[in-house]
């Protein structure tokens, strides 16, 4: 029986299912807890890790965007394959990192403009246009995401992260506000497969679910199936979350992508076994 690990900080909702949903499917799972293991670089030391011994392919579920990618980079220098990848953590850990890569392949995305300075940042807003979005480059759920509608909102908004003993902080990050109808669209992928979308739907500008969006499922057409695909291709991800905003004048347009992506909202929303698709492919990428 082959045999596949779940790495995690917590176990969630997601975890427990998975961990299940991978046993349903017929393969052997190994639960590693992150904060309790002990990884070595060097291949030849592997079995030091009890539980990692025949272990082919390991899902990252770290909360933690640093601890994913970092636990990712030494169990692939362990000679294990982890999904995802670390390169599609790097690049979607990295708002601005992320946005090179959507803009380099032709995927639209929100206009954005990168200061460092708080006069260069004003600069910026200027060009955008206020209204303006300053997010950090890194982080998730919401968090640190501050609306701007003139010079002196964000010259508050720029003096509060100053404050932040972080040097992402000082990498200004500023977005056209986009109008979009009261809600956002959460599409996840797994493999080469669009398996669900939701609506996130709030009265506040921010739609995010952990900022209290409500999740209601979504119509995939086409284009946006395509976008998905695209974007899942362009980060070399298998399993993602991709935020997508409706414009009224340019259409779809892709906000974030998330490579750890939670989905107890979109199950609960679509009724679709989110945890099963995953685990399905899982077994797709190892030995029979």
């Amino acid at each position: 029986m082959s045999k596949v690990g779940i790495s995690y900080e917590v176990l969630r909702w997601e975890e427990k299912v998975l961990i299940e949903a991978v046993r349903k499917v017929g393969l052997e799972v190994v639960p590693l807890h992150l904060h309790n293991v002990k990884l070595f670089t060097d291949p030849s030391k592997r079995e030091l890790e009890e539980g990692l011994g025949g272990v082919e392919l390991i899902l990252q579920r770290a909360i933690s965007h640093a601890i994913a990618l970092n636990s990712t980079l030494v169990f692939e220098s362990m000679g294990v394959r982890v999904v995802n990848n670390s390169t599609s953590l790097a690049v979607a850990t990295n708002k601005l990192w992320t946005l090179k890569k959507l803009v380099e392949s032709g995927i639209r995305v929100p206009n954005t403009a990168v200061a460092f300075s708080d006069e260069a940042s004003f600069k910026c807003a200027e060009l955008l246009k206020y209204p303006v979005v300053v997010k950090p480059i890194d982080g998730s759920w919401g968090r640190l995401i501050a609306l701007a509608r003139d010079e002196e909102e964000l010259r508050a908004v720029l003096e509060h992260r100053s404050y932040i003993p972080s040097p992402t902080m000082k990498v200004y990050m500023i977005q056209e506000f986009v109008k979009k109808p009261g809600r956002d669209v959460r599409v996840l992928v797994v493999g080469d497969e669009v398996v669900a979308a939701i609506y996130r739907v709030s009265n506040h500008w921010i739609t995010n679910a952990a900022r209290g969006g409500n999740a209601l499922p979504a119509k995939v057409d086409e284009e946006m199936k395509e976008i998905a695909l695209k974007v899942a291709e362009v980060v070399n991800g298998k399993v993602l979350g991709i935020d997508i905003f409706e414009d009224p004048e340019r259409g779809y347009l892709v906000n974030e992508v998330n490579a750890v992506p939670e989905f107890k909202n979109a199950a609960a929303a679509t009724g679709i076994a989110i945890h099963l698709k995953i685990a399905e492919y899982l077994k797709s990428q190892v030995r029979e």
